[in-house]
């Protein structure tokens, strides 16, 4: 199948959830929103837990990649945290998969795939990538960290502040996951600048 089918058919499971529960989400439905056959469905995805796996995981991804749009948008390493601190809040904001990714508060209303990785006989590449293991919150911390750290951190810098320009990026991963669980009352990006060290090297 080509990869803009299986966009089609997480766009329709996508939207399926986000008019009804998971539980009352229908392959047939689904199918028939994408325009193709249900065994189309169950060829790509195996099951309808397979569907869940891959929603799941391009949610992930989107997440992580809109993580790296808003550290690329800026020049200031303190406007590039801040911003993705506010990516991060707005994103869990506008989309319960990914609030639920970010905090592990899996409603009732939402598939809840297991973290860990699945037995996969699928030939697909993709789905074999969403059997795998899928990110916990701590997982989120250590991602966003690292792309974080990458942006910000400039050739040729000691090892020491490095290490502490970890720390801080760190520190806005879980000062930005704290935001979604418990929205503040100023701006987020506000906030995490408040909540750096000066100089941010």
């Amino acid at each position: 199948m080509m990869p803009a089918a299986r966009e089609s058919l997480l766009d329709a499971a996508y939207t399926a959830l986000a008019r009804r529960p998971w539980s009352a989400v229908r392959m047939v439905d689904v199918a028939a929103v994408a325009g193709v056959s249900r065994q189309t469905l169950y060829n790509e995805f195996g099951s309808k837990e397979g569907l869940a796996r891959a929603l799941v995981r391009r949610e992930a991804d989107s997440y992580l990649s809109g993580v790296e749009r808003a550290l690329a948008a800026h020049a200031d390493p303190r406007d590039r945290l801040a911003a993705a601190a506010e990516w991060t809040a707005s994103a869990a904001r506008d989309n319960a998969l990914v609030r639920a990714m970010l905090t592990g508060c899996w409603s009732e209303r939402l598939p809840t795939p297991t973290l860990s990785a699945v037995p996969s006989s699928s030939a697909v590449p993709a789905q074999r990538r969403a059997d795998g293991p899928l990110p916990s919150p701590s997982d989120f911390v250590g991602l966003v960290r690292d792309r974080a750290v990458a942006a910000v951190a400039v050739p040729g810098m000691a090892k020491a502040d490095v290490m502490e320009l970890a720390r801080a990026c760190e520190l806005v991963a879980r000062l930005s996951l704290s935001c979604v669980a418990a929205p503040p009352g100023e701006g987020v990006a506000e906030l995490v600048r408040h909540a750096l060290p000066r100089p941010l090297r």
